[in-house]
């Protein structure tokens, strides 16, 4: 019986751990008054949600400009993530393991004395508060996933269609983009998610880059929690939400055994 029991309480705290906070976070969204020391809100409606999606409430500025400074530090990282992935996979370069080490960097510190350093720098060149110098210090954390999970893609296309392909007359360039490029897609699209998250998630560099002028969703969030309209950043952060959960749903599908046993490697 007590075998039973023990898995059972342990799967339902994990569960509570889990979705607890996103539980309040629902109710934070939908309440009109909640008020000390009442458990539950008194009043529910969508007040809350006419007011941030009100053309003055800058939500949709803030939405548009999260998206556009997303995709396109997935098009910069991934644009330079497919030859360094592809040399670091199949060419046999000196130090290759420091190199791949140096991409980590990034995450092996805090990243509060980076972003700030980064935004004294940017200031003396004239990037602070412009859509490009947010998406430069987003490309920085972007390019982990990106480099490691395109080395990865590479590294596990099939090298006998590739052969296959040479013997047969294709030349370099026609056989890297019709016969590697397309097995290696998955692993790309893989990476493409993993920074597009973390870029429309990113808070800390844009907060230090970006503003005042730039204007995302995490910095309206914080602005809202800050001013104590916890309503507000409720439905900032479910709308943040979204596209997490979508994503990683897709990342599933697309990232496979295979690439994800030569990650590293």
């Amino acid at each position: 019986m007590i075998r039973h029991i023990l898995p059972a309480i342990l799967i339902g705290a994990f569960a509570f751990v889990i979705f607890g906070p996103l539980a309040n976070l629902a109710m934070w969204a939908f309440a009109e008054q909640w008020f000390f020391p009442n458990r539950l809100p008194t009043e529910w409606g969508f007040d809350f949600w006419a007011r941030v999606f009100r053309p003055r409430a800058g939500a949709w500025t803030s939405l548009f400009q999260s998206v556009a400074i997303a995709v396109s530090t997935v098009a910069l990282s991934i644009a330079l993530a497919i030859p360094a992935g592809y040399a670091l996979a199949r060419l046999r370069l000196p130090a290759r393991s420091l190199i791949m080490l140096l991409f980590l960097l990034p995450q092996a510190f805090p990243s509060l004395p980076i972003f700030v350093n980064i935004a004294r720098m940017f200031y003396g060149m004239g990037l602070n508060g412009t859509i490009l110098g947010v998406v430069l210090v987003h490309s920085l954390p972007g390019l982990v996933y990106a480099v490691w999970i395109a080395t990865a893609s590479f590294a596990a296309v099939d090298r006998a269609m590739e052969e296959a392909a040479r013997n047969l007359g294709a030349g370099p360039l026609t056989t890297f983009r019709d016969v590697t490029l397309p097995q290696a897609f998955p692993g790309l699209v893989a990476a493409s998610i993993f920074v597009f998250l973390d870029s429309i998630d990113e808070f800390t560099g844009t907060f230090f880059v970006g503003t005042p002028d730039v204007t995302t969703l995490p910095i309206l969030m914080f602005n809202a929690s800050m001013g104590g309209n916890y309503q507000v950043a409720a439905i900032t952060a479910l709308i943040l939400l979204i596209p997490s959960v979508g994503f990683m749903l897709v990342i599933e599908r697309f990232l496979k055994a295979d690439v994800l046993s030569r990650i590293g490697r």
